[in-house]
């Protein structure tokens, strides 16, 4: 239950005590946000109980607490969901997942969208992909797969990405919400323990306890062929496998960034060559 401890901990530390109403002279204080009494109290349990909870000591907590304690820390739902989680492990012994496939009818949807995209899974671990794709700047097929490990061990994702400060924060925010699903798949634990060792970029974020499911926004991608696309993504579950996700990126229409979709479209036709998607899909 450490975790659960450090998130709450984190998020208690990210409150304003003003914002909340609270007395002008009891906001002057030697540390950042609320103390765990304050908390306590907007949530409406006893201080004993909540510092059990950050703590680690504090088991089967109920539904309505939990529901108490994110309204009180100003929990978005990405936040809430996490928070659940944590509180909530699955019952029983933790089972193996299973290999992660792509079926035959997802990659013939892939290279059927005129538009980058690409399937990821459980582990943001890139599984297929389609030629545009790939031609937006992200090796695939010869450089790393997994989403993190290619932000944060790979010197090309700075140059891919001109705000790969912003978009660095939204991947570990992502991992996390992974993490929180998942809090004893041995795999995510040895990845978030690989990235910590390797990189004080991610350390540095990773302790933020920052959460936010992968799911829409905006992404400037440095193209080394026709400069600079500024796409917007949106990201599906796939109801077959929820562990599964396709992300597309699309332009506004007659934006800089359609035209250069476009003409990385007539490159890969002109090079004729075959779809650089992912055959071999079982990670």
């Amino acid at each position: 239950m450490k975790e659960l401890g450090d998130f709450l901990k984190a998020r208690r530390a990210a409150l304003d005590p003003a914002e909340l109403g609270l007395p002008q002279g009891v906001t002057q204080r030697r540390v950042a946000g609320l103390r765990r009494e304050e908390l306590a109290q907007l949530a409406g349990i006893s201080v004993d109980y909540y510092t059990r909870l950050e703590q680690g000591r504090a088991r089967n907590v109920s539904p309505a607490v939990l529901e108490s304690l994110a309204r009180a820390l100003r929990l978005h739902a990405d936040e809430e969901r996490y928070l659940t989680n944590l509180a909530t492990p699955k019952r029983g012994r933790a089972t193996k997942p299973k290999p992660q496939r792509v079926r035959p009818e997802l990659q013939l949807l892939l290279d059927t969208i005129q538009a980058p995209a690409f399937i990821f899974g459980r582990y943001m671990d890139v599984l297929a992909w389609n030629a545009l794709g790939a031609a937006i700047g992200f090796d695939f097929a010869s450089g790393e797969r997994n989403i993190p490990k290619a932000f944060f061990f790979d010197e090309a994702a700075r140059d891919l990405h001109p705000e790969w400060e912003a978009v660095a924060k939204e991947v570990v925010a992502n991992l996390r919400s992974e993490v929180g699903k998942y809090p004893d798949d041995p795999r995510l634990a040895q990845l978030v323990g690989e990235l910590s060792m390797h990189s004080a970029d991610f350390r540095k974020l990773w302790a933020g306890q920052s959460v936010r499911e992968k799911a829409s926004g905006v992404k400037v991608i440095n193209n080394p062929v026709v400069g600079e696309l500024r796409l917007n993504y949106e990201t599906m579950r796939l109801q077959g496998d929820l562990d599964q996700g396709i992300v597309i990126y699309t332009a506004d229409p007659g934006s800089e960034s359609e035209n250069g979709l476009r003409l990385l479209a007539s490159w890969i036709a002109s090079e004729d060559a075959p779809s650089p998607s992912a055959r071999e899909t079982a990670r």
